[in-house]
């Protein structure tokens, strides 16, 4: 889920993270017709373009302002194109994307809340080279994936749903956390609808003015904390199929790129690192690092996809990503006595030298990822 509003401790994860991932990146010149640099203030976003060639296009971010901001290119009704989360205030960040011609939107949004400051963009017809079809296989066979993760969701999500109705308060504990997993492994693509995120994933301080609190994290809350089920809980658990049945229903008409699998990769590592590493998504529950497995199943596997088109492009970044996908992997293995099970350490139990060693292997891994995008449109010089 985005994270609306920074702890301190969040803070200083994103600014770790960012400065890895962005800060070694140099601005553009601008002189790329391919290339629009993005400044973002607290109260500005410009960029060196308006219009563009179609076809494969490179954001160059940097975040001026004193909050910290991400950046968004959208589509006319809001459905997001792609992203970039958590820039920290001084830091740059380089993001590939694919468009077609059409008018598009660029919106930065400091403190990360709210529509954003907006530019509107057009991408001309050009002249996009042909794609790889081997990345066109990796697209329809990470499509499939994404639909076998909704319709796997459905089925837990109802158990759960089930057991909140029920008043049982065990039940539905035990349920909560496995009914979670497939939307984890492909959060990018359940954000890049816009509107079903904020349904069935916000936290309390992710809340815009005036939205009702309503999904999993308002329903742990009550399990854990108020330790008891209200008539309302269980209205908002039939709530939380239909917002559910909905995104299952529309996952098979995502618009969905190789670089938006590549950095929606990117993009749950930073889920990671901003939520689970710190403990602030699962802070009833502690099951945190559920969500963190399943995160890096999902960028695992549209990694897996573009693997053999980036090995040919970037063989030495593929040997990087290689080793530390299975370095993570096996530290995520230490909290649990089943490899096969996602019956993990509650996170409370964590103590802070363990989180310290969990946020360098995520920041290990999301400097190399971060580079899979243009991996798998350009080869290596």
């Amino acid at each position: 889920m985005r994270a609306a509003r920074l702890s301190v401790v969040t803070a200083t994860a994103v600014v770790a993270l960012t400065a890895v991932t962005g800060c070694a990146e140099k601005g553009s010149s601008g002189d790329s017709d391919r290339v629009i640099d993005v400044t973002a203030t607290d109260s500005k976003c410009e960029v060196s373009k308006k219009e563009f060639p179609a076809g494969h296009l490179e954001l160059a971010i940097e975040n001026k302002g004193s909050k910290v901001t991400e950046v968004y290119v959208l589509f006319p009704d809001d459905r997001i194109v792609t992203e970039r989360e958590n820039i920290g205030p001084g830091t740059r960040q380089k993001v590939t994307a694919e468009v077609k011609a059409g008018t598009y939107t660029i919106a930065c949004k400091p403190g990360m809340k709210g529509d954003g400051i907006r530019q509107e963009v057009k991408a001309t017809g050009g002249t996009a080279a042909k794609r790889d079809p081997r990345l066109d296989a990796a697209v329809a066979a990470y499509r499939k994936y994404a639909q076998e993760q909704a319709d796997a969701t459905l089925p837990a999500a109802k158990t759960f749903a089930a057991a909140v109705k029920a008043g049982d308060l065990e039940a539905a504990k035990k349920a909560y956390a496995p009914s979670r997993i497939g939307w984890e492994r492909t959060e990018p693509v359940a954000e890049s609808f816009g509107d079903i995120d904020p349904k069935v994933d916000v936290r309390a301080d992710g809340l815009e003015d005036g939205q009702k609190w309503t999904g999993w994290h308002r329903l742990e809350k009550a399990l854990w904390q108020d330790k008891k089920i209200t008539a309302e809980d269980k209205t908002l658990a039939d709530r939380l199929i239909t917002d559910l049945t909905d995104w299952q229903n529309r996952v098979g008409k995502a618009d969905i790129t190789p670089t938006s699998m590549a950095n929606g990769a990117k993009e749950l590592l930073d889920e990671v690192a901003t939520g689970k590493v710190t403990g602030e998504e699962e802070r009833y529950s502690h099951t945190d690092l559920v969500d963190f497995k399943a995160n890096v199943e999902g960028a695992e596997k549209s990694y897996e996809l573009l693997k053999p088109v980036a090995k040919e492009n970037n063989a030495a970044l593929v040997t990087e990503l290689d080793k530390q996908f299975a370095a993570l992997n096996t530290l995520l293995d230490k909290y649990r006595a089943d490899k096969s099970s996602y019956d993990f350490t509650s996170y409370d139990k964590v103590g802070d030298a363990d989180r310290k060693e969990l946020s360098d292997g995520v920041n290990a891994l999301a400097e190399p990822l971060s580079k899979l995008a243009a991996a798998v449109v350009t080869k290596s010089a």
